[in-house]
Parts: C-alpha cells; sequence; structure tokens
C-alpha cells in the first residue's frame, strides 16, 4: 500500500500531519541523518583546526564544501540507507546507521580535494558521540523553531482572555461547590502564569553531549595523539555548536558532559520532557476546565458554517478542539513520561535499547504540538458568557457568608462562624435572609450599612489586579 496520510498508522502522519509535519525537520529519519552528517562534519572541520592534530588545514572552499554537505537532499538520505541495508557502490551494507553515514560523507567527498583527509571521518569516535549530539540538535532545532512560538502564542491567548475579563465577576467552586468569587481574567491568568514559568525553564536549559570514544575515556585519542587536550577540544567543539550561521546564540545550549560512560546518561533528556509534560499537564487542566465553563453556558462557542456537532442532533456546538487537546496531551505524556523513566538507564557501561526509544522523541513532541493547536482553535471559537456568570452569582448568595463571618470577628462579635454555618450550611438563602441576620446583629449601624452593601458580584477581592498581573 502506499504511503500517504491516508494509509499513514500514526495519526501523526497521517490525520494530523497537516500539524505535525514541521517537527519532520527535527525527528524523521532523514532529520536524524542530516544531524548525524552535521556533527561529522563540524568535527572534520575542528580537527583540521587544531594544532597538533597532524590534519593539514582546510581551505576556506574546503570548509564551505563541507558545511554544505550537511544540506542532503531525499536522495541522498536514500544512499545512506542502502548503504545500510543493502550496500551502494561497492559499499558492502553495513547493517549499522552511523557506520553508514561515514561511508556516506566519503563517498560524497572522494574525489574532491578532501580526498586526502577521508580518515579523519568519524576520527576515534563511537557512534554515541555522534547520536547524543544529533540527537542534541534536533531536540533544541524543534524547541526554538517550533515549539516555543507555539507555546508563546499559547500563552499570548490565554493572556488576552485574562486582561479581557479581569473584572468579570464569576463565581468560584470548590469542590464542585459554590465558593468565593473570583474573576474570570483571574483563573485565566492562573494558566498564563504557570505556563509561563515552566516555559522559562524551557528555555534556559542545557541539553548535554558526550563525546570521548566507546567507553567515554578518550582512549583512542590519548594513544594515537596523546599530546592534545582532548578533554579542551570537546568542549570547545560542543561550544562552537551553540552559534548558529549567522553568529547568533541559541536560546537553548549544547554543553559536554565530561565524565560518561559510552552512552550519554540522558539525565538532561529526562529533565526536558518532565518539563514538556509540566507544560502538558497544565495545559491539560485548562482544557478541562474550559470543557467545563462551555458546558456550565459561562463560556459559548461560534459556530462554524457547514460544521457538523452530532450526526444525529442537528443543535450541538461541541467542544471538540477542547477535548483534542486533552486526549493528545494525554498520550504526549504517556510518551514523556516513559522517555524520562527509560533514557536514564543503560545497563552497564551501553546498551541499545535507548536507540529505539530514541525514535519516538518525534512522537511526544507531535501529540504535544497537536494538542496546543487544537487549544489554539478552541479559544478562537469562545466568548464568555458574562449574562450567564452574573445570573450564577446571583443565584449563590451563600457566598457571602464568609466574608460577613470575617468582618464580624473583627467586630469581635461571639462566635461568628458558627453563626453563619447554622444560617447558610445546606441551606437555600436568599439576599434578605442575609439581610435580616446583618440586622438582628449587635453591631454599629455603620457596619450593617457596609455588610449589606455587599454582594456576589461585588465580593472579588483582588482578583481583578491578580488579572493583571
Amino acid at each position: 500500500m502506499r504511503l500517504e496520510p491516508l494509509t499513514a498508522v500514526s495519526p501523526i502522519d497521517g490525520r494530523y500531519r497537516a500539524t505535525s509535519q514541521a517537527l519532520a525537520e527535527y525527528f524523521s529519519e532523514y532529520a536524524l541523518m542530516r544531524m548525524r552528517v552535521t556533527v561529522e562534519c563540524e568535527y572534520l572541520a575542528a580537527l583540521s583546526e587544531t594544532k597538533g592534530v597532524g590534519m593539514r588545514p582546510l581551505t576556506s572552499s574546503e570548509k564551505a564544501m563541507l558545511r554544505a554537505l550537511p544540506h542532503i537532499d531525499i536522495d541522498d538520505a536514500q544512499i545512506i540507507q542502502k548503504i545500510e541495508r543493502e550496500g551502494y557502490d561497492g559499499i558492502p551494507a553495513t547493517n549499522h546507521d552511523v557506520k553508514a553515514v561515514e561511508y556516506f560523507i566519503k563517498l560524497k567527498l572522494r574525489g574532491s580535494s578532501l580526498t586526502d583527509v577521508l580518515e579523519w571521518v568519524h576520527f576515534a569516535l563511537t557512534s554515541e558521540d555522534v547520536n547524543s549530539t544529533a540527537h542534541a540538535l534536533a531536540l533544541r532545532g524543534a524547541l526554538e523553531e517550533v515549539m516555543l512560538p507555539a507555546l508563546e502564542k499559547m500563552k499570548s491567548e490565554i493572556v488576552s482572555l485574562a486582561r479581557a475579563h479581569a473584572d468579570t465577576a464569576m463565581l468560584a467552586r470548590t469542590h464542585g461547590q459554590s465558593a468565593t468569587p473570583t474573576t474570570f481574567g483571574k483563573e485565566m491568568n492562573v494558566f498564563a502564569r504557570r505556563l509561563e514559568k515552566q516555559v522559562e525553564a524551557l528555555k534556559n536549559r542545557s541539553v548535554f553531549m558526550k563525546w570521548g570514544g566507546p567507553s567515554g575515556n578518550y582512549n583512542a585519542q590519548m594513544v594515537a595523539l596523546p599530546k592534545i587536550d582532548w578533554l579542551d577540544f570537546a568542549r570547545s567543539f560542543a561550544e562552537s555548536l551553540n552559534a548558529d550561521g549567522a553568529g547568533k546564540a541559541h536560546v537553548v545550549r549544547l554543553e559536554l558532559n565530561e565524565v560518561t560512560t559510552q552512552i550519554e546518561p540522558h539525565d538532561t533528556f529526562a529533565e526536558m520532557f518532565d518539563n514538556l509534560r509540566r507544560i502538558n499537564t497544565i495545559l491539560l487542566d485548562l482544557s478541562q476546565d474550559m470543557w467545563r465553563y462551555i458546558s456550565d453556558g459561562w463560556v459559548t462557542q461560534k459556530p462554524k458554517e457547514g460544521e457538523v456537532g452530532s450526526s444525529a442532533m442537528p443543535h450541538k456546538v461541541n467542544p471538540i478542539d477542547f477535548e483534542n487537546a486533552e486526549g493528545n496531551f494525554g498520550v504526549a505524556n504517556a510518551l514523556f513520561e516513559h522517555l524520562s523513566r527509560k533514557l536514564p538507564i543503560s545497563r552497564l557501561q551501553r546498551d541499545l535499547s535507548d536507540s529505539t526509544v530514541a525514535r519516538t522523541f518525534g512522537t511526544a513532541f507531535a501529540h504535544s504540538l497537536i494538542g496546543y493547536r487544537a487549544l489554539g482553535r478552541g479559544f478562537g471559537k469562545v466568548s464568555v458568557n458574562q449574562a450567564a456568570l452574573r445570573d450564577a452569582l446571583l443565584a449563590h448568595p451563600e457566598v457571602l457568608a464568609e466574608a460577613i463571618q470575617t468582618v464580624l470577628r473583627v467586630a469581635d462579635v461571639e462566635m461568628p462562624y458558627e453563626k453563619l454555618k447554622a444560617l447558610t450550611r445546606g441551606k437555600q438563602v436568599t439576599m434578605e435572609d442575609l439581610a435580616a441576620f446583618v440586622d438582628g446583629l449587635d453591631i454599629s449601624p455603620e457596619m450593617k450599612v457596609r455588610l449589606r452593601a455587599l454582594r456576589p458580584e461585588n465580593y472579588t477581592g483582588l482578583a481583578g489586579v491578580l488579572a493583571r498581573k
């Protein structure tokens, strides 16, 4: 069966391809090949610039040739795949993906002015040196170019709603019951602030890569070239990957993990995935709250022309975007949880179980991105039903019991909490009931006026201020 979105097994390459395809630049097999070629070529250039290595300096045109080589196309990627699986142009099948990349680079440089330095390609490296760096580059690229912009847009949507309804009074619910009033904007700003903190943490982190060969000890390097400070070389090489082609520093930095086994332990990968999982959990929480506000009629959705809400019930306008977001965040978080738990564990100095798991990075990122986009669509369709919010507040005057008993504490009235409890708990009370209660208190006339002026819609404290923070 021909592969296309309608025949894809995974929905991220099928139904949601239009949303997830931006991540193919970082997490597809083609992208991994491209990242590996990038690492190998940057390393070859770095070796040529290191005194004492013995590799001749490269000319500016030769460096340009190396920098151009990672811009492989699909035909090049298919050649790498052939080298690995069946052999190509006299190269036997490697059954090893990184070795196939090495042979591809040598094949591409064969016959050029760099023919004499071909054996410096992949010099004293092991696959994990290349892979840990390639995955770090992919994760950074996906974060900076796709995920962070999507999250910033999401935060902007939430903040706009928070500001627009900073003073829109709303009944709060704790344990599902009527509770002290708040404002719709303040409740939205809770999510905006939570999201902001986690996004900042995502930006201000380093991703570790490893170097140093099969056991991480630079064994072969020290035998071949003992006078080179290989740790200093590796640090400088890692740092060189933190500037883009224009010399601009990346937000997410690559950093050398100096002490490793054959494998980079992936702790920073796990930290990143846990960070993304927290972000998704915050947005899943928001999705469920919006679903409930829509269900209660406090938030309404604009119907879309031609859209069907039910195959049987013509009236329905379902909160499908918030439901879609919730479902995708759940799938993404299940994967992120597994990645965070699995990747930092490797038997002794190395086992290969991380290799296949790492190929699911894109799946977790894609389900997250699908959720962000769905949530954005949902916010684009909703408006706050201020009349419904007001009606809900007016239907629950008992929420003023807290205010009254607190004021009476200041007035030194005996057992005010218990008095209000007897009046309101488990009972349907009215504003008239509360007014009669206040009138019967032995307090000053001024305090009675103050208490009778209280209404659910104006009992919002600093919610408006907090909504604007």
